[in-house]
């Protein structure tokens, strides 16, 4: 025994990350599979595409090899990678580098859901533990990049030859962050700590991503920019659409100058409905000022649009606006970035201001740490627009159409500054309007809040407020005669009082009276019929009792709104209650009365915990009932079964 330990502690540190390896090597076979698994799923779907024209084409360039090398070229051209043309009219190659945005959500939706199923969480509690972070990103983008590799040297020998460069760079790029992203999502979002920020960035900026907050403030940003992108990007979609309809006689006549035959048209509609995601990044672009170039030197913007060069008729490019001065229609179209900068104020300002349940707004960020985030908005904005620039444009060739599309840099830099010139306002003003709002509407809390429970728990003797003396004096009936019955003594509130018995705060249940003497909401009364019930306690029973009664009610207020069953209420004048009077004054008589001094003496003890003026002003007279009984006869018939003495 002591051999076996002896050899197991002195295991090498290697041996035990062999161990390690092997017993986690199921997971990260199935992580390698299915990163294999969703490369060819992609290969596949552009190979039955690419070979269902070839079989359907009257005329065939090339035989079923050429198919598959075509095949193989576009999905390379959906990561990014530039291609080279090679059989061209003067024999010199052609880049070909504009890569349809469609296309390019195929293979990140299938690394998405590959990296997502292969940490293989269970449902059951009782279940295998799912597969490590690092295992499965690393297998699944190994997995992705083997199969991409395979593909890259098989296509090398047809007319559309992949960049090596290009392979090197895209193609881990978007396996690598696809599968990021589905190992994220897999483990349910969890939010770490935010990097350190490099030393080398500037003051102002390195202030905005540091701080306790710095989470916070940086989802708020990212929120913020991806709502202005979609808008931008969704006004651009707009553009395209009603410039379309307004050329619609030339985008009709280029569609049919294309090709002949419904297999043609087909393939020419499939090109231009998956370079309509390009077409709306062209058209953000347009609307932000810098605009795109169609071909070296030609660019086209709301101010001016240059003469395009000689281009092959396309229904897209149908939709340019025609050469000349801008005109009042082409300036209309700078109302999609600015309703993309108010989106983007309008989430800042919702980020700043924090809304509890039942309490008044409270401002989360200062006006200054506000326009911070407004400019970090804007720098993440900057950021997004840049990267789908770049990616919605590239060569179609060589001399003038080397460039087609938007520059990414200035594209970028104009989504910033409209950004920032419109949400900064917007953040701000919004953020001010919804502060003063909810103080007005939030600044008495409801009943049962929890500022009432915070005022209740501290067991103080605190002062009811005017709007609690006013319910309790309402609920209250005058101070019965002598001789009259011991009913005059139950405090029952009517509708009316119980419909103001709900305005009363949590404070005014919750707070001792003076005197020692607390007024308390009886047991069983709520926002009901019996809300109007008080039981007087004694000197050292407010002091004791009242924290834990205001922390009842306020727990229940804060928990349910809807109004409380009315349920019977005990004897508010237990014959038990005690007092400094001879046993013989507190005994009921045969009739079920008490004694006049005694029924006096409660009634003002009342009036002193419920706050109500000496004088009678403000109580509610009794309402008049039938004859009084006769003295011994019992209980009226309409008491109350717990009113009994």
């Amino acid at each position: 025994m002591a051999c076996v330990i002896q050899t197991t502690a002195r295991r090498s540190p290697s041996a035990l990350l062999i161990s390690r390896m092997r017993d986690r090597s199921p997971g990260f076979a199935a992580s390698l599979l299915g990163g294999a698994v969703a490369a060819g799923l992609g290969l596949g779907s552009f190979a039955v595409l690419v070979m269902m024209f070839w079989v359907s084409s009257p005329y065939p360039d090339s035989g079923p090899g050429g198919a598959l090398h075509t095949a193989a070229a576009l999905w390379l051209l959906a990561h990014g990678v530039e291609l080279i043309r090679t059989d061209t009219l003067s024999g010199a190659p052609m880049p070909v580098g504009l890569t349809p945005l469609l296309l390019l959500a195929v293979p990140l939706w299938l690394v998405y859901r590959a990296a997502r199923d292969a940490i293989d969480a269970s449902a059951e509690p009782d279940g295998p533990p799912p597969v490590g972070a690092r295992t499965a990103w690393t297998g699944v983008v190994l997995g992705y990049l083997g199969v991409g590799a395979a593909a890259t040297l098989y296509c090398s020998g047809g007319e559309l030859r992949p960049q090596w460069a290009w392979v090197t760079v895209c193609l881990p790029l978007v396996a690598a962050s696809a599968a990021g992203a589905g190992v994220w999502t897999a483990y349910g979002r969890p939010s770490g700590p935010v990097p350190s920020v490099p030393a080398v960035l500037p003051g102002p900026l390195r202030r905005l991503v540091s701080g306790t907050d710095a989470r916070a403030r940086l989802g708020a940003a990212v929120r913020a920019a991806g709502a202005a992108t979609a808008v931008l990007v969704g006004g651009g979609a707009l553009l395209v659409g009603v410039s379309l309809v307004w050329h619609g006689e030339p985008a009709r006549a280029s569609f049919l100058q294309l090709t002949e035959g419904w297999t043609g048209r087909f393939a020419v509609l499939l090109l231009g409905v998956a370079l309509v995601p390009n077409a709306a990044v062209w058209a953000a672009s347009y609307a932000l000022g810098p605009g795109f170039l169609l071909g070296t030197g030609h660019l086209v913007d709301p101010l001016a649009s240059h003469p395009a060069p000689l281009l092959p008729p396309f229904p897209l490019l149908a939709a340019v606006p025609e050469p000349g001065a801008g005109t009042p229609q082409n300036w209309a179209v700078c109302v999609v970035p600015a309703m993309a900068g108010m989106t983007a104020g309008w989430f800042v300002a919702r980020a700043a201001v924090r809304q509890a349940s039942g309490e008044p707004a409270r401002a989360r960020w200062s006006a200054g740490r506000t326009a911070g985030v407004v400019l970090l908005t804007a720098l993440v904005c900057a950021a997004a627009l840049a990267l789908l620039a770049e990616l919605a444009g590239g060569p179609m060739g060589v001399a003038a159409l080397a460039r087609l599309g938007p520059l990414w840099w200035q594209t970028g830099g104009a989504a910033g500054a409209w950004t920032l010139v419109f949400a900064l306002p917007v953040a701000l003003t919004t953020r001010a309007w919804r502060l003063r709002r909810r103080r007005h509407s939030g600044g008495i809390p409801a009943q049962g809040t929890e500022t009432g429970a915070r005022t209740g728990a501290k067991g103080g003797a605190a002062q009811p407020t005017a709007a609690a003396t006013a319910a309790a004096a309402s609920a209250t009936r005058e101070t019965p005669e002598a001789g009259e019955p011991e009913e005059a003594g139950v405090v029952a509130a009517t509708a009316q009082d119980a419909g103001k018995a709900d305005e009363v705060p949590a404070t005014a249940a919750g707070g001792d009276a003076p005197g020692g003497a607390a007024a308390t909401p009886d047991a069983g009364a709520g926002t009901g019929a019996g809300a109007g019930r008080f039981r007087r306690r004694g000197p050292g029973r407010g002091a004791a009792e009242g924290g834990t009664s205001a922390q009842t009610a306020g727990a229940t207020g804060a928990d349910e709104e809807e109004p409380y069953e009315v349920l019977p209420a005990a004897d508010p004048f237990p014959t038990t209650y005690p007092s400094p009077f001879p046993a013989s004054f507190t005994e009921p008589s045969p009739g079920g009365r008490h004694d006049d001094l005694t029924r006096a003496s409660r009634w003002a003890a009342l009036r002193e915990a419920a706050g109500a003026p000496e004088d009678g002003v403000g109580t509610v007279t009794r309402p008049e009932s039938g004859p009084e009984p006769e003295p011994g006869a019992g209980p009226r018939p309409d008491r109350r079964p717990d009113a009994a003495g």
